[in-house]
């Protein structure tokens, strides 16, 4: 017997909720190597930008055409076709960000173990006392079945917190973990700034360096970092609004989900480009290295390098497991659709898998992050935006958009969603395909 669908019970809950599937590992470890690399300010100028571009027409779409079908994308998309008498069709296009998201849901629970056992590391203390020591830790670590404890017990609590249902769980964890995480993150910027050498960094960030804003690699790895960030995949945010009342300003709170998404990379780049320009060192790597290696091995020659470390991966952890979270919700409320269960049958099916798989793939949870991020995000989301501004119509659009507005929102938002946010979905598959990932 299928339980009634859940709902969020406040608009604060819903923001923070999509907050926290925004705010992630692509904040923290890749965000601020992108400001390093590509001139400091003039990478955040076209950043901001596509998060604008991104947040107005994908993310708005996203929850509105979640919240118009109650549903997950793969009732979503048939309700789409069935107008065209396909629904079959768009059902089986619908798994298709379905099964992208269970896979990310997969590849970021091996990431969550890490981060679980590091938090646990700094909690206890860290016993390691150079570069080449951390890099030995991750290097056992990350390696085929080398951390299957700390794996198991991360996507665990992910996974109470599910079975909890979408109020009570989702809802409730993300009003702790998202303020938390911005709290604890503007102390680490603030004890920052007060260290010696950190001026540097801050004058490289907000520099404007022509040269970086005339060349293109600055705009495509900007609108790379935008995409990814903003999670729009034809998946989470669109299995999010779907349990939106319909009082809610779906525009309004797309925009804060935007600028919260954008504070949170900020933070993360005022704490650690600053952090690196103490001791002089060039922040040239991003991904795991950054996390992992690099920046306990910085933080722990600090004064109360211990604390900090503790307050690091706390905040790390809270970020991290919002994403997991909403990574999984989307696969959970598919099977409790399709096959008729339960909520905690659902969250226990799901989960069972997914420790299988995310056991295996230790080793190789890189190559399995990239071929997901590079063909199956823009792809989810361009098939989500076809369905919801091409084959569903104008008019459909504009009375889902508008509902629990109290003035219409602006007329250019459909041709734009329909002929730029779409395209940009395909030159970020397309540009992804070629440069071996922009995100």
């Amino acid at each position: 017997m299928s339980e009634k669908r859940g709902s969020f019970k406040s608009s604060f809950g819903f923001v923070a909720a999509c907050i926290g599937s925004a705010v992630g590992m692509g904040n923290i470890w890749m965000f601020p190597t992108r400001v390093s690399l590509y001139g400091g300010g003039s990478f955040l100028i076209p950043y901001v930008v596509f998060v604008i571009l991104i947040g107005f027409t994908g993310v708005t779409g996203e929850m509105s055409f979640g919240r118009a079908a109650r549903s997950g994308p793969v009732d979503a998309f048939g309700i789409a076709c069935e107008k065209k008498g396909k629904r079959k069709i768009g059902e089986i296009l619908g798994m298709i960000p379905v099964l992208g998201s269970l896979a990310m849901a997969i590849g970021y629970t091996v990431v969550m173990g890490w981060i679980l056992k590091y938090t646990a590391e700094a909690l206890t203390g860290f016993s390691m006392d150079s570069a080449e020591e951390y890099a030995a830790a991750f290097g056992e670590m990350a390696s085929a079945f080398g951390n299957d404890g700390w794996q198991i017990i991360a996507l665990i609590l992910c996974m109470v917190i599910l079975m909890l249902g979408v109020g009570h769980g989702i809802e409730k964890a993300n009003k702790v973990m998202m303020p938390a995480f911005f709290i604890l993150f503007v102390i680490l910027a603030v004890y920052v700034a007060f260290q010696p050498g950190a001026r540097e960094g801050y004058q490289y960030i907000f520099r404007i360096d022509p040269a970086a804003l005339k060349d293109p690699a600055t705009w495509i790895f900007a609108l790379g970092q935008a995409f990814f960030s903003l999670s729009v995949a034809g998946n989470g945010t669109l299995i999010y609004g779907s349990y939106l009342p319909d009082q809610e300003d779906i525009p309004a709170s797309a925009g804060r989900v935007a600028f919260f998404d954008t504070l949170a990379a900020l933070l993360a780049a005022l704490v650690i480009i600053p952090a690196m320009a103490m001791t002089g060192a060039q922040l040239d790597q991003g991904g795991p290295g950054l996390l992992f290696i690099y920046l306990p091995n910085l933080i722990h020659t600090m004064a109360g390098g211990s604390v900090i470390m503790i307050v690091f991966f706390v905040a790390v952890f809270f970020a991290g497991m919002s994403s997991l979270i909403n990574l999984y919700e989307a696969p959970i409320a598919t099977v409790q659709e399709k096959l008729k269960l339960g909520r905690v049958p659902a969250c226990a099916l799901v989960g069972g898998i997914s420790v299988i798989i995310s056991l295996v793939i230790q080793g190789i949870v890189s190559d399995w992050m990239d071929v997901l991020s590079i063909y199956i995000c823009p792809l989810g989301a361009g098939l989500a935006g076809i369905m919801f501004f091409w084959v569903l119509g104008k008019s459909y659009v504009e009375e889902q958009v508008n509902r629990g507005r109290e003035r219409k929102y602006t007329k250019v938002f459909y041709p734009i969603c329909k002929y730029i946010y779409i395209p940009v979905c395909i030159l970020v598959l397309v540009l992804g395909i070629a440069l071996g990932g922009i995100g």
